[in-house]
């Protein structure tokens, strides 16, 4: 099977445990206003490459992936179904550790079922959770969160492990009683190991000035990297009231 793969990294040290070969799918549905691969959006983009080759690059790097495997993301990887559940399988045949970076868009629980074969050969999925309020939702990335969310939940209920990434954006991600409600969210998620919160950053601004698009966020500054960890408390503060609450009632 090919796959369509934008590029490879060989020393991914934030995209997952341990460092990582990272493979970036090409193709997203998503227009996030703060993406920083907006190269990777065009479906029929890429270089076909098959799950052998990749894993043979894989093994040209191995030894100095210490606690790490690889990590697939994009674009986003879940448009590449059966592509990725393949590299997985053949993955783990061979001990090795395989993490999926992933927004959930592609989900519908209709069809929860055909995620099943991917999920029993990954070790770790990175769901990144961009808002909260869904009219926000749309406006930030040009689609609705429900079916995110229920990725999150369905998840969490096949026991997979599980990393929240959120990022923190100046004036749009950071409304306190939103982020009271991403933690109550987190709190139904009993899977959850981890929680990211990445400080907005505008460094892919020259990639959209490279492709000659104009770039969305133009003059929102960068999330200081304190405040970003004061969301994350909010976040987790949140979270843990609704599990203490939880708790008291038993």
């Amino acid at each position: 099977m090919l796959g369509k793969v934008h590029s490879t990294e060989s020393f991914g040290t934030v995209d997952g445990p341990g460092i990582r070969f990272v493979v970036f799918l090409q193709g997203c549905p998503m227009r996030c206003q703060y993406c920083h691969n907006p190269d990777t959006w065009e479906l029929n983009g890429g270089t076909l490459r098959s799950v052998e080759d990749i894993l043979k690059e894989y093994d040209s790097y191995k030894e100095f992936l210490k606690g790490g495997g690889i990590t697939v993301t994009g674009g986003e990887p879940l448009l590449q179904l059966e592509f990725v559940t393949e590299l997985f399988e053949e993955a783990k045949k061979k001990g090795i550790h395989t993490c999926i970076d992933t927004s959930g868009i592609t989900f519908r629980p209709a069809d929860k079922e055909k995620y099943l074969p991917l999920l029993k050969v990954t070790d770790l999925v990175m769901l990144d959770i961009k808002q909260m309020n869904a009219i926000k939702h749309k406006e930030l990335t040009g689609h609705d969160n429900a079916n995110i969310l229920e990725f999150a939940r369905f998840l969490s209920n096949q026991k997979v492990t599980l990393w929240i990434r959120f990022v923190a954006v100046p004036g749009i991600t950071d409304d306190s009683k939103e982020l009271v409600q991403l933690g109550e969210f987190l709190a139904e998620l009993t899977s959850l190991k981890a929680l990211d919160v990445l400080p907005y950053h505008s460094m892919g601004k020259s990639k959209y000035e490279a492709m000659n698009m104009k770039y969305p966020l133009e003059g929102i500054p960068d999330m200081d990297v304190d405040d970003a960890v004061n969301i994350r408390n909010i976040i987790l503060k949140a979270r843990k009231e609704v599990i203490n609450k939880r708790k008291s009632t038993f």
